[in-house]
């Protein structure tokens, strides 16, 4: 039996169902909230509220926005030329955190996995294509995931935008900055190797 009150175990059970919080953190959290300023915890829930009622895919990128189209799509100096894909909307700020990337964006909304009974159809695939009709775009930069999946999906993307003109690429994938061969794992390794580039 718990010692803790009911209420508190709820609040333990739901944070404990948000990815990245585990059981300890959650019990932290809710114990916090217990015994917070009550206003402060109104706050809180205003902001967890009003953040998954405004929060909607932009219809054009699929990009987590609060306006549409989102701020990227209609930003003018961004690069329509070049359009990056991603599995998810979470990625385009992993992207975004490097500042190297100025160029637009499409999220597939996941990747091609057969045991999983997704196929080209469950994507956003159309949704790109009719970009490609109505866009001026040169390249697409594959960013997915390196994984069986990820590799099937750029595969077969490249092979059904083939006949497009648009130039098709991936992202080159190794070693993590700062860390020895030591930590690397075979595939790691192998990208590295093919995404080797000449020293000027």
């Amino acid at each position: 039996m718990s010692s803790l009150p009911e209420p508190i175990s709820s609040l333990i059970s739901a944070l404990n169902r948000l990815p990245g919080v585990g059981p300890r953190s959650a019990e932290r959290i809710a114990l916090h909230l217990a015994q917070a300023e009550a206003e402060a915890v109104r706050q809180l829930a205003r902001a967890i509220l009003t953040a998954r009622e405004r929060i909607q895919t932009c219809l054009t990128c699929g990009a987590l926005t609060d306006v549409q189209p989102c701020a990227i799509c209609s930003h003018p100096r961004r690069d329509g030329s070049l359009i990056c894909l991603v599995e998810q909307p979470v990625d385009i700020i992993s992207v975004e955190k490097s500042g190297s990337y100025h160029g637009k964006y499409h999220v597939l909304a996941g990747k091609i996995s057969s045991l999983n009974g997704v196929g080209p159809e469950d994507l956003r695939i159309a949704e790109l294509e009719t970009r490609l009709r109505k866009e001026t775009i040169k390249e697409i930069i594959f960013a997915l995931g390196t994984d069986v999946e990820g590799d099937a999906t750029s595969f077969y993307l490249a092979k059904r935008l083939a006949g497009t003109g648009v130039k098709t690429t991936r992202i080159a994938h190794g070693l993590p900055a700062g860390s020895g061969l030591e930590f690397a794992d075979e595939l790691t390794l192998s990208r590295a190797l093919e995404g080797r580039r000449e020293i000027h």
